[in-house]
């Protein structure tokens, strides 16, 4: 046997293990690996075991268990397989079983909490077949899918059962936070025989004096969660927030859709429409403006959108202006698009204080939010030919925070460590 334990003393193992070098650097590396799931495996094996009980009678949720002896199971690893020999245990009153090792080792379903933590990070970036292919290419771990897939919906259901009781702690930053954007969005995907939904997402993020961001939370709701649902996370992360950083200038970023502005009118101190969106009304009213000529109408783009970005009072102008186009004849269409123009600029005029925000290092535009969408939920959920059921969704867009906020992931699984598996 190429690796054996030579050793044990009080918490440790020494373990031997022989290796056959190849001529062939990438045989020698695969006969590397092999060789280090080897010695994982015995070592995870051994690791698990101290976990066990010595089959003394137990107390637990106030009636004395005891035990039906020692029996094998197959735990997954990141090494390998292992079965371990451990006691079950059983109440006076029959029914259900417990296993005291599987609760003290934290064990997922079948899986060691480290190889749960990989499976389930990979499964919030990958589909099942892409994880069971890359485990076996790039690890050397033959797995099958239902087992990938249980194993991730219960690290995913505790995520969930938690998300409203564990507080994650925000990064340390570099420097001092001077502004904190907070933005919302909604994005479309499939649901199984409900056609396409919107799932919200929202950012948080923390800008330094000179308006670098330093850092961003990430929050996502699939569709049948329902806004209220969304608005009181986001709620209880700003709260949060403002506690740790009340100096902070808090600034709402979107998108012109009513909802949002409801709720980031409640939360924050100035409010920014979004450049884009805004820069979007002005081309589409720079039909009015010149009609028959480009080059007109494109100069025209480009002067009212520096003249918005940079001075002070540009919205007030600029919506005059766009009325002053009303008495000019062309299509039905470019009217249209006039009319739209100016109702946008009516409703979000004290939205556009774009060149206070700049001269004060303060961002503008809801790129981050808008990113978000794709990399929260259609990178993942929204690949070609996905459909999905209301709490496959949920679960994974619950993983996808949690890995893509960063320090959270870390944070999440030594809360597990700490206080063991609320739901298996």
């Amino acid at each position: 046997m190429p690796t054996k334990i030579i050793k044990r003393d009080k918490g440790s193992i020494t373990l031997q293990v022989t290796i056959e070098l190849e001529k062939s650097m990438l045989k020698s590396e695969e006969a590397i690996l092999n060789a280090v799931n080897e010695v994982g495996s015995l070592a995870t094996g051994e690791a698990i075991s101290q976990f066990d009980t010595d089959g003394s009678p137990i107390q637990k949720d106030s009636n004395t268990w005891t035990s039906k002896g020692k029996k094998f199971k197959a735990y997954q690893t990141p090494y390998g397989e292992v079965d371990i020999f451990r006691h079950v245990y059983q109440n006076s009153k029959g029914g259900q079983v417990y296993c005291p090792l599987e609760d003290s080792a934290r064990i997922v379903v079948t899986s060691t909490p480290q190889f749960a933590r990989i499976v389930s990070n990979k499964y919030a970036n990958m589909p099942s077949t892409q994880v069971q292919r890359d485990l076996c290419d790039n690890h050397g771990r033959s797995i099958s899918r239902s087992c990938l897939q249980n194993l991730s919906e219960a690290v995913g259901c505790v995520a969930q059962a938690k998300e409203d009781v564990w507080h994650y702690v925000l990064p340390k930053l570099e420097e001092p936070v001077e502004t904190v954007t907070i933005g919302v969005d909604g994005t479309c995907m499939l649901l199984c025989k409900k056609g396409y939904r919107e799932a919200m997402v929202g950012t948080i993020s923390f800008y330094n004096k000179q308006g670098e961001r330093q850092h961003t939370t990430y929050l996502g709701a699939t569709p049948e969660y329902g806004k209220a649902t969304f608005w009181q996370r986001m709620e209880r992360e700003i709260a949060q927030v403002k506690s740790i950083y009340p100096q902070a200038t808090y600034v709402g970023i979107a998108d012109g859709a009513k909802d949002n502005w409801s709720f980031l009118e409640q939360h924050t101190q100035r409010q920014n429409l979004d450049f884009y969106h805004a820069t979007s009304y002005l081309k589409a009213a720079a039909y009015a403006a010149a009609p028959m000529n480009q080059a007109k109408r494109s100069k025209w783009i480009n002067d009212r959108c520096h003249e918005l970005k940079h001075d002070s009072n540009a919205a007030n102008h600029l919506l005059e202006e766009m009325k002053t186009f009303r008495g000019k004849r062309f299509s039905k269409k470019i009217a249209e698009q006039l009319e739209s123009s100016i109702t946008y600029f009516e409703n979000h005029i004290g939205q556009m204080n774009y060149a206070q925000s700049i001269e004060k290092n303060i961002p503008i535009g809801s790129g981050v939010t808008e990113a978000a969408c794709k990399t929260l939920v259609k990178q993942r959920l929204c690949q070609s030919g996905m459909k999905w059921l209301e709490q496959g969704a949920s679960l994974v867009l619950g993983l996808r925070t949690l890995t893509q906020s960063s320090g959270r992931w870390k944070q999440f699984w030594n809360k597990i460590s700490q206080y063991g598996l609320p739901v298996t």
